[in-house]
């Protein structure tokens, strides 16, 4: 198979839409179909490095050098691909707000290409819908404001949370929105808004392939 035709066969195993691929690789859907269709016959290492983590598969099986999907073959002179250390500071909450543990722990290497200050383990399955599962990492870039509808990590009387957020200050009023609909918003109101305050905006994700 081509490149193109793996793209897409992964794409249709995952359940995943073309707008959803385009979105999380910051493209727009025509592009996607491209890929696909082998349109675009030579795929960017960065590029192909991207769509290798959305599809939860490697960049050599997306080339075709491999039938595995989460094994890398032993090919020198490919293409190297360029990683950062992340600092990983602690767990944040996918459900009921948790203790913040924003004491250093450890490191996560990922994509050099993620602009993030540092990142979370994520814990519960409130943002499932927006494919963060339990033990997931959250990559965060360090913001006082996101922008409605945007995922951010959320301190909350020094406990930490990450949902959606949706502010309306004329009302001065918050939404704090779960991807999962068996858990209520949190809203906040008035002075209750001084119990919030936001710690970054979620960028990215890094998933474990088993």
């Amino acid at each position: 198979m081509t490149i193109g035709e793996r793209i897409k066969q992964r794409r249709i195993e995952l359940g995943f839409s073309a707008d959803y691929v385009a979105e999380r690789l910051g493209i727009n859907r025509t592009t996607v179909f491209r890929y696909e269709r082998g349109a675009i016959t030579k795929v960017n290492h960065e590029v192909l490095a991207k769509l290798a983590s959305i599809l939860h598969t490697s960049p050599v099986y997306l080339m075709g050098l491999s039938d595995e999907l989460g094994q890398v073959v032993n090919i020198d002179n490919i293409f190297q691909i360029e990683t950062k250390r992340f600092p990983l500071l602690g767990t944040i909450a996918c459900g009921e707000p948790i203790l913040a543990a924003e004491d250093f722990e450890a490191y996560v290497e990922a994509g050099a290409s993620i602009r993030a200050d540092f990142c979370l383990k994520c814990k519960g399955d409130s943002m499932i819908n927006a494919r963060i599962q339990d033990g997931d990492i959250v990559f965060i870039r360090k913001q006082s404001t996101v922008d409605n509808g945007e995922i951010a990590a959320v301190i909350i009387d020094d406990e930490a949370t990450l949902k959606r957020i949706y502010y309306y200050p004329d009302k001065k009023k918050l939404i704090l929105q779960a991807e999962n609909p068996s858990y209520e918003p949190f809203v906040y109101i008035g002075e209750e808004l001084n119990q919030v305050r936001v710690l970054g905006k979620a960028i990215a994700f890094q998933s474990d392939i088993e």
